[in-house]
């Protein structure tokens, strides 16, 4: 899938950038901004091996769809180096309702028994999202698109809702539930995981508007001073080392602004 996608994305970039006149990005300056849809690729290995035992399905490795924005500005004492801030986000879920184990009543005689059936529903979600400060350089020696090497810096969090329940709800048993404290039947729990994190990017800018640009690009985001915390803030501990924010992604946007000369 990830090589499906960044072969889409490159052909896309070379019929684009071969209907380009030299004249829209001769030199770059000025800045813009836009949005900026993706693709992130999270690792799930871990979290997977939890939810085999949860007996639900596994998170897929394809990734999944962020949303986000992103804007720059030029330096003009330092040719060719911009500045600007960049966010994003998006979430996966799955789910599967199972039967609940049978409940027994021999309240009769030994011989007969009442069977007592319903579905259990169990639901994950995941979500990632962050922002930061980038700093790109646009190499100088590409005249009529801009290809730009840099990296981003920032903050961001990762955070898995996880969900079983039966029946239908009231307000008076969401309350019994709670005070009974041997109730299994309806339980959430909300991990989070909070992180900096460091991305080394290229992007490729391709004008095909006097003020309006194309980007294609990606990135690995490396995180690190993670801190993990469950439901109300409380401190989470013994969390495998392979459940992070680590992620390649690749991003697209339009962008408007002021881009040549």
């Amino acid at each position: 899938m990830k090589k499906l996608l960044i072969s889409v994305i490159i052909l896309c970039a070379v019929q684009i950038i071969s209907a380009q006149e030299a004249r829209y990005y001769d030199a770059p300056f000025g800045g813009g901004g836009g949005f900026t849809p993706g693709w992130i690729f999270p690792k799930f290995d871990e979290l997977n091996t939890q939810l085999k035992q949860f007996g639900i399905p596994e998170f897929s490795n394809s990734g999944f769809f962020t949303t986000g924005g992103a804007g720059f500005i030029y330096l003009g004492f330092i040719k060719n180096l911009r500045v600007g801030g960049m966010g994003f986000g998006g979430s996966k879920s799955i789910s599967r309702s199972s039967p609940l184990p049978v409940l027994l009543d021999k309240s009769f005689n030994q011989n007969s028994f009442q069977a007592v059936q319903d579905n259990i529903n169990k639901e994950v979600d995941y979500s990632l999202g962050g922002g930061g400060l980038t700093v790109e350089y646009t190499l100088p020696f590409v005249r009529t698109f801009g290809i730009s090497l840099g990296a981003v810096i920032g903050g961001g969090s990762m955070q898995v809702d996880i969900y079983k329940n039966t029946g239908t709800f009231s307000w008076d048993n969401v309350w019994t539930d709670l005070a009974n404290q041997f109730s299994t039947l309806n339980t959430h729990r909300t991990i989070k995981n909070t992180f900096w994190f460091f991305t080394p990017t290229v992007n490729v800018d391709i004008p095909f508007l006097r003020f309006m640009i194309f980007r294609i690009g990606g990135g690995y985001q490396v995180t690190f001073a993670n801190s993990w915390k469950i439901d109300n803030d409380q401190s989470l501990s013994n969390v495998p080392s392979g459940l992070n924010g680590n992620s390649f992604y690749i991003q697209t946007g339009i962008f408007v602004g002021f881009f040549s000369l």
